[in-house]
């Protein structure tokens, strides 16, 4: 990498850092014996750089700039006294990995379960998640999806202010026990993916603006201030940090693919987009030899990010969390019309369906929530595992008042006749943690922050939800729980005893029954083209048919309405689940229940 401490073949330490704004930054090396205070060489478009052989493994250091302040090191591979204080020197080549043959899953195998570690288990760490693998296996997960762990100030935090995004926090454990971890997810032959973010730095700890201000942009503003510089003047050292953050976790840690946050708020004009230099890095890096699987956030839906070549495998990005599912099915399962619900409320069956049959249901079409304006492109030529659906995560429950999760706000057959369409459904599906027993326990907005900067994010928190109805008494944004306290996040955590009640035994039977038919019937149908669809939807009936012509089709007939209505299998199908209120019945579907039928080869 251009950035972060490289051991040379001579074994000296070569330290780099952009700083245009300095004159002459120094390098400060610490341990329990001695600190040495190194000038850095100025070696030309704001880089400045020092070798030395007093630098070893384990030892802090940092960079003094021309006022004083002491800076970490903002490729910084380790924080071991948080985001404020010094950098580790870390051997990149010390783990001895155990699984050096794996090369990942197709991405057709994809069921995953997104993860926030420090509430996950009880243990908070990249250990405790180790001791739930053998959970996640037998439920059929195939790939775990870890929130951000890049470095963030204090002890608790969602993930999404991190400021070092090449330090996994130390909240959690070393970067060994990180490494560790995906060791032990390989040996389970699960994949794991990591959540980034490269849309802004949190709002305690980063000092870049102290010594390279063009790090940001006044041309572009984002709801985090001026936007990170990806197309003006010094850009192109940015542009690099981040593309060889991508390629510094899936090599150094051997992650299986990226969830790229919210690039919708990534401004950049300049071509090629940094989002397609990045893809093209990383494609281009790894080709053929593993599966690298690149996955974006775009509340924007652009489907040009997702183009297929000829064979069918991704140019650039391989899928795209697939927003409007989820906000089509939470309308169908609670009737909920408030906020970005309300591009939602007219159509909610008609707008799964078209996420079922053609990825989304805004393909540039006017949108109530933002005053008509248009959003999304045409999706319906991409084939459906360009889209990751949903019914629940991080953000769906987090960024409630309450955090409730969708089995507290909705009936609980509503929530099974969508989970039933979830998971077997040509698009990978995903799940957030908790949900595949029902878990009743909410999932807080929580963070750290203390001092002006915690009151401001408590007050912002609670001022956020002023405008809806049931908050608008300043007395009901009160009992809005405070992020910052200790007992938010307690919250949040995971409790695994929730299991052994029966009820929560009946949801995760569920999931564990359906996952394996996915795996069983579903997955060898998935070819990389667009399979043909047929669709239609009569009342509270939808019927869909997916047919490729190389392994066959999928169909599924839903009754999502109270009132059962007629749903005869086609002739020479083969019925591989029905709801258990639909097992009785021979040719109707009861209210809020699903059939799927699979037909293999030509026809």
């Amino acid at each position: 990498m251009p950035f972060g401490p490289l051991r040379l073949d001579d074994g000296r330490i070569r330290f780099r850092l952009w700083a245009p704004a300095q004159r002459a930054p120094k390098l400060q090396i610490s341990d329990d014996r001695a600190e040495y205070v190194l000038p850095m060489d100025p070696c030309g478009d704001g880089w400045f750089e020092c070798v030395t052989n007093r630098a070893r493994t384990g030892q802090t250091y940092c960079f003094r700039l021309d006022s004083g302040l002491a800076v970490p090191d903002p490729a910084s591979r380790f924080q071991p006294r948080d985001a404020h204080g010094p950098s580790e020197l870390i051997d990149p080549h010390a783990y001895r990995w155990r699984h050096e043959d794996w090369r990942g899953r197709p991405w057709r195998e994809a069921v995953i379960y997104e993860l926030h570690v420090g509430s996950f288990s009880p243990e908070g760490t990249y250990q405790g998640v180790i001791k739930r693998l053998d959970h996640l296996v037998e439920l059929g997960i195939t790939a775990i999806e870890l929130m951000p762990v890049a470095d963030f100030p204090g002890r608790r935090n969602w993930g999404y202010d991190g400021v070092l995004p090449f330090a996994p926090d130390s909240a959690y454990g070393r970067p060994e026990d990180l490494k560790a971890l995906i060791d032990a997810a390989h040996a389970h032959g699960l994949m794991l993916f990591l959540d980034v973010v490269y849309n802004h730095f949190g709002p305690d700890g980063n000092y870049l603006n102290a010594y390279a201000p063009s790090f940001f942009t006044p041309r572009h503003h984002t709801p985090w201030g001026e936007a990170i510089n990806f197309d003006d003047d010094d850009s192109a050292t940015v542009r690099a940090y981040f593309i060889h953050n991508a390629l510094y976790w899936l090599e150094e840690y051997r992650f299986d693919g990226l969830r790229l946050d919210a690039v919708h708020a990534i401004r950049d004009d300049s071509e090629p987009h940094v989002l397609t230099a990045l893809a093209e890095a990383v494609r281009g890096r790894f080709g053929e030899d593993r599966h690298i699987h690149l996955v974006l956030e775009n509340d924007a839906n652009q489907a040009r990010f997702l183009t297929r070549a000829a064979a069918g495998q991704p140019v650039h990005y391989t899928a795209q969390w697939n927003d409007d599912f989820h906000h089509a099915a939470h309308v169908l399962a609670t009737g909920d019309g408030a906020g970005y619900y309300r591009d939602f409320v007219d159509q909610p069956l008609h707008q799964l369906t078209r996420c079922l049959s053609e990825g989304f249901a805004y393909q540039g079409d006017p949108s109530p929530f933002r005053n008509g304006e248009r959003r999304g492109e045409p999706s319906a030529h991409l084939p459906p595992l360009c889209f990751v659906n949903f019914l629940q995560n991080h953000d769906q429950i987090g960024n409630r008042a309450l955090g409730e999760r969708l089995t507290q706000l909705a009936p609980p057959h509503r929530v099974r006749a969508l989970t039933e369409i979830l998971l077997l459904a040509p698009s990978p599906p995903l799940l957030f943690m908790g949900q595949e027993w029902g878990s009743v326990r909410p999932f807080l907005f929580f963070c750290g922050f203390e001092g002006e900067l915690g009151d401001a994010v408590r007050e912002g928190r609670r001022k956020e939800f002023a405008a809806f109805p049931e908050f608008a008494d300043p007395q009901a944004r009160a009992r809005i729980p405070d992020p910052t306290h200790p007992d938010t996040f307690a919250q949040s955590c995971l409790h695994w005893g929730e299991i052994d009640e029966a009820i929560h035994r009946d949801w995760l039977a569920l999931h564990q029954r359906l996952l394996t038919l996915r795996a069983t019937h579903v997955v060898p149908l998935l070819g990389a083209s667009t399979p043909r669809t047929d669709v239609d939807i009569s009342g509270s009936r939808l019927q869909l048919r997916w047919h490729w012509p190389d392994t066959g089709s999928l169909s599924l007939i839903a009754n999502l309405g109270d009132t059962a209505v007629a749903a005869p299998a086609a002739a020479g199908a083969s019925v591989i689940y029905r709801s258990d209120s639909a097992a009785a019945a021979a040719d109707d579907l009861p209210g809020w229940s699903v059939m799927w039928s699979i037909m293999a080869g030509e026809e």
